[in-house]
């Protein structure tokens, strides 16, 4: 008996689709579960064994505030009646943790911390954070509060594991991937891939949107009838937009696409390549796999055991630009390898991070004591 509370469900970002996954993917003989959630871009949705409670969530800057602590109450109402015995928290945001009631127990997926959104994770400062000091202050005061008042932690990779440790966070941390459905991402032989190279994901500095357009840049240098297609939105799209807009011969921002939409850009395309700087576990690499794209990263920890080089995809030192230009026209230049790599990341997919198996490992985590 499980109540998760998120207030953004009919979102389009990474958490809004962990969370879609998980609940189409539920064995049938599930605990009864829970979805306090908000209103805003509300579509009809239904998922067997699960009651959606929506709570209004209005547009102006103390609306999270306000949201939650309606969710409190519904959370309250819902224990006090034996309906739930754990609350399934998932951040950011992190408002909603901090009006969680203190007697219910708490299981916080952590998709990302802001100690790695804000760089410092890592030895080598790759980004600037979109905050300053005081403001990440705040964000850190309120998560160090958020897991002093949680019993278990899910995160989706072994570097969250450690980011949460940086937290002096001493109860249990259960690594479990998000995933992605490989019966929807299903790739189709018959399109035409007239897409060489596919960007895919938000457009910001902590995802390496500059980074993203140098190696546009090396990329068509070298190639110059190269195809890139740039799928996605966010803080940095106009920099991006205007950088790459003297090569529109070459690269094709789509701006915002819906879920669905992105299956057409993945079947069109040849290689995935990502030069983001840090990820909770990057949704879209994950899709570009299941969809038998070979794929081309930089070499950090959240991609351990997904993107396996040589076999899965291509690791690249980060920031080397010159490396995964090489090795992106090289794979695009050999068919037969990018068809192996493909065709190896998919069958990883079907067997490790597909959401029937990885919905069973969550509940899971609520079955064993606090």
């Amino acid at each position: 008996m499980i109540a998760i509370v998120y207030p953004q469900f009919y979102g389009v970002g990474g958490i809004a689709r962990y969370l879609d996954s998980f609940l189409t993917n539920l064995p049938a003989d599930h605990p009864p579960i829970y979805l306090i959630t908000g209103d805003e871009h509300q579509t009809a949705r239904h998922y067997a064994g699960v009651e959606i409670i929506h709570l209004p969530l209005a547009a102006h800057r103390l609306s999270l505030v306000v949201w939650s602590w309606q969710a409190r109450k519904q959370l309250m109402h819902l224990y006090q009646a034996g309906k739930i015995k754990w609350v399934n928290l998932h951040f950011p945001p992190l408002i909603p943790g901090l009006f969680l009631p203190k007697d219910i127990p708490v299981v916080l997926t952590a998709h990302t911390t802001y100690l790695g959104m804000s760089g410092k994770f890592y030895t080598t400062k790759h980004f600037d954070s979109q905050w300053g000091k005081y403001s990440l202050a705040i964000k850190a005061w309120m998560e160090y509060r958020i897991f002093s008042r949680t019993q278990k932690v899910i995160t989706l990779t072994e570097q969250g594991r450690q980011e949460v440790l940086a937290y002096e966070f001493k109860n249990a941390i259960t690594v479990i991937p998000n995933g992605a459905d490989t019966a929807l991402f299903t790739p189709d032989t018959s399109v035409d891939k007239d897409i060489d190279v596919l960007f895919c994901g938000r457009i910001e500095l902590r995802k390496g949107s500059r980074s993203m357009v140098e190696l546009c840049l090396q990329l068509i240098t070298n190639k110059p009838d190269i195809r890139i297609a740039i799928v996605g939105y966010g803080d940095d799209y106009a920099w991006v937009k205007e950088k790459l807009l003297p090569y529109a011969n070459n690269v094709w921002l789509t701006g915002k696409v819906s879920f669905l939409e992105t299956v057409s850009y993945y079947n069109r395309s040849k290689v995935y390549v990502s030069t983001s700087y840090y990820e909770g576990l990057p949704g879209t690499c994950l899709e570009a796999m299941a969809m038998g794209l070979p794929v081309v990263v930089w070499d950090f920890l959240f991609y351990r055991g997904l993107v396996v080089e040589g076999h899965t995809g291509v690791l690249v030192t980060p920031n080397d630009y010159a490396a995964m230009t090489q090795k992106t026209l090289a794979l695009l230049a050999n068919p037969q390898q990018m068809s192996i790599l493909g065709q190896h990341g998919r069958a990883l997919l079907k067997a490790e991070y597909h959401w029937v198996k990885l919905a069973k490992d969550v509940l899971r985590v609520f079955d064993t004591p606090d």
